[in-house]
């Protein structure tokens, strides 16, 4: 029986390019102190030898036994939620979390250098990931688990999500029973699929009530505040305002609070807001803010314990999770004003 080839080491691919074995790694670790022409030197020679990080031994420290936790943007209260829920997932397994913010180049160095720092899976938060990134993730062998993708991709992906269509089509019906028929949506990315998932929702109640949704009625953003200031704006300019929004997060909410105000509007007298996530700031909003409970904590709770289980190569049922949304009212909706 033949020899199984032996595996490539940071000093094969350091001999090959001629350079040191510390540079190797600075390139595999996304250093910014390596000479571009050296960088794409190593980088080739990395894909040619096939190189991969060995696995962490046991009782090995000092980022080895981690899990990466990775955001697309800031971070913000939705993602302090998802946050602790993964902690404390982690803290449970006896592993630790490293969380970043995306790099603007994910390349294949990026996915081998989580790999060589000892990440045992990677855990993107609303990112939205390429066919190209997924094969060099799945070449560097670290499991990937997205929540709240931005977008699905064809390759079978682990996903944990909530029931975002069903949460939309409850903040909406909630505000169709307080007598609201023009209704608007401002919510995040046209492509994201939660984000779709929630306007289908609220497409759905509308057409249901046979309540048409008015031109200029459906904005989208990224989910921020300031998302929030310019498309509540821009609904609440129309000739025929709506008297209640429906907000695809509760930081878009808190926005469109700001622009009611800026207009003379009380809240929830002149207008009705429905945000979404219930994180900290709806209950410290004034007032505080009607809106979809959606499961965030326990969100990171199940990548953390999904990403261990694809790491540990153990099958998992599902490969798309969606845990259950819950209107909770609170101040910011009462029924329409009287004509």
């Amino acid at each position: 029986m033949p020899a199984s080839p032996r595996r490539a080491t940071l000093a094969t691919v350091a001999a090959s390019a001629g350079v040191s074995v510390a540079t190797v790694s600075k390139v595999l670790n996304g250093r910014s102190d390596v000479a571009p022409a050296t960088r794409s030197l190593v980088e080739a020679l990395l894909r040619q030898h096939d190189y991969v990080a060995p696995s962490p031994r046991r009782g090995e420290v000092a980022g080895r036994g981690s899990v990466e936790l990775q955001f697309d943007a800031d971070l913000n209260a939705y993602s302090t939620e998802i946050i602790q829920g993964a902690v404390a997932a982690a803290a449970e397994a006896g592993v630790g979390v490293v969380v970043s913010i995306r790099r603007a180049d994910r390349t294949a160095a990026w996915a081998r250098g989580l790999a060589a720092a000892g990440r045992r899976a990677l855990i993107a938060v609303t990112s939205e990931l390429t066919t190209g990134q997924l094969a060099a993730l799945a070449r560097a062998r670290l499991p990937l688990v997205l929540i709240d993708p931005l977008n699905l991709p064809r390759a079978r992906v682990t996903s944990i999500g909530s029931t975002n269509f069903a949460g939309g089509l409850a903040a909406t019906h909630h505000l169709l029973s307080l007598g609201h028929r023009r209704i608007a949506y401002v919510g995040g990315p046209a492509a994201a699929a939660c984000n779709q998932a929630r306007l289908h929702g609220y497409r759905a109640a509308m057409e249901a009530e046979g309540t048409p949704v008015l031109p200029g009625y459906v904005q989208t953003g990224h989910f921020r505040y300031h998302d929030g200031v310019t498309g509540g704006a821009a609904v609440l300019d129309l000739p025929r305002a709506p008297t209640a929004i429906f907000a695809a997060s509760d930081e878009t909410a808190l926005g469109i609070m700001e622009a009611a105000r800026a207009r003379g509007l009380r809240i929830p007298e002149d207008l009705s807001i429905v945000g979404f996530d219930d994180t900290q700031i709806a209950q410290m909003a004034s007032p505080p803010l009607t809106t979809v409970r959606q499961p965030l904590r326990e969100m990171g709770g199940v990548a953390l314990r999904t990403a261990l289980r694809l790491a540990a190569e153990e099958k998992i049922d599902s490969h798309h999770v969606e845990l259950a949304t819950s209107l909770v009212v609170r101040g910011s909706t009462a029924r329409v004003a009287p004509a």
